[in-house]
């Protein structure tokens, strides 16, 4: 099902109580580190993940927040560029990490890190991407097309638990034997980036 498709059929009938998924942008930083820390606390910071993260920008295009309409921040999920070790040839394989995902605690429940999820993976298919991995609960990301099953020959820059290390195809067979450590790849941070929104509505 794709976003568009989630969204259409999710929205209350009367159409209350909207969200919006918006590209991010720089005026977003602080709230969203707020939500990170509110949803995630602070420990969220020395996760393996972040190494990968550290000192770069999203991928193009694949940074994403929801809003409600009073324009608080309920929900934030990026993509990041990355290398995931080689293939069978020996040639680099590009992919996108995912994370963090994180919503707000006071609207946990209402269906708006499902609708990020589904916006983010079509917006990373229809970039043309290959494929995302995250590490997270498979109990949750499964649902979404994420499982270990192209993971096996992979590791991460620091402890993970194999369990919770997954990948979605967004091209078949693009991590066939995908081996070795997970790398950063991208845009340098900078704070002269910035993303031009644009937006999607959603019922919570």
């Amino acid at each position: 099902m794709s976003a568009v498709d989630f969204i259409e059929h999710n929205l209350h009938p009367d159409g209350s109580q909207a969200c919006i998924i918006l590209n991010e942008t720089v005026q977003d930083e602080r709230a969203r580190e707020a939500l990170l820390d509110r949803a995630m606390g602070e420990g969220r910071r020395r996760k393996s993940s972040e190494k990968l993260r550290r000192g770069r920008l999203p991928s193009a295009g694949l940074a994403f927040v929801a809003r409600g309409e009073d324009g608080a921040l309920l929900g934030t999920v990026r993509l990041w560029d990355i290398q995931a070790g080689h293939d069978a040839a020996g040639k680099p394989v590009r992919a996108l990490l995912l994370g963090p995902l994180a919503v707000d605690p006071s609207v946990k429940g209402q269906g708006i890190g499902a609708a990020l999820m589904h916006h983010a993976t079509a917006e990373a298919a229809r970039l043309g991407h290959g494929a995302i991995i995250l590490v997270g609960d498979p109990e949750y990301y499964e649902r979404f097309g994420f499982s270990g099953a192209n993971t096996s020959g992979l590791a991460m820059p620091g402890p993970v638990e194999r369990r919770r290390f997954l990948a979605l195809e967004l091209k078949q067979g693009h991590l066939d034997g995908a081996h070795g450590l997970l790398t950063p790849r991208g845009r340098r941070s900078s704070r002269a980036t910035r993303v031009l929104p644009v937006s999607l509505r959603f019922s919570m």
